[in-house]
């Protein structure tokens, strides 16, 4: 009968993780990398055209508040995730302690401030500090 190692399974999984992460490191930058070639050769187009070198800033300018715009929306985004996912928390962790007669034990719930906090956080920055456009 075969035997298989039981190292050989963890070994195999941790093979595959490398592998995965690999390519797809190597595929995000050829993707950067063709992102920046085609960048390139609109801004050398711009500049060669009518417009010449005003029209090659615009673009630039015009792709710097599409970037500080998405970076702010993910803010955002983030903010409400982080927030909501201590809403939940803060409501399961009661739902779980709630029969318990053990007092330290009804503050467990506490423990869901710490994220619905740094959602609250996340929110404001970007709502109210963050570089606007």
């Amino acid at each position: 009968m075969n035997h298989v190692s039981p190292l050989l399974i963890p070994i195999v999984i941790i093979i595959v993780v490398f592998s995965f992460t690999a390519v797809v490191t190597w595929l995000a930058a050829r993707h950067k990398e063709r992102e920046s070639y085609y960048r390139h050769e609109t801004l050398k187009k711009l500049a060669e055209g009518q417009g010449g070198a005003a029209s090659a800033m615009e673009f630039i300018r015009e792709q710097h508040r599409m970037e500080t715009r998405h970076r702010r929306e993910g803010q955002t985004l983030g903010g409400l995730i982080t927030a909501a996912l201590g809403v939940g928390m803060l409501v399961f962790l009661r739902g779980v302690t709630a029969p318990d007669p053990d007092p330290v034990a009804h503050q467990v719930y506490l423990v869901g401030l710490i994220p619905l906090l740094i959602g609250v956080v996340l929110l404001a920055y970007s709502l109210l500090l963050a570089p606007k456009e």
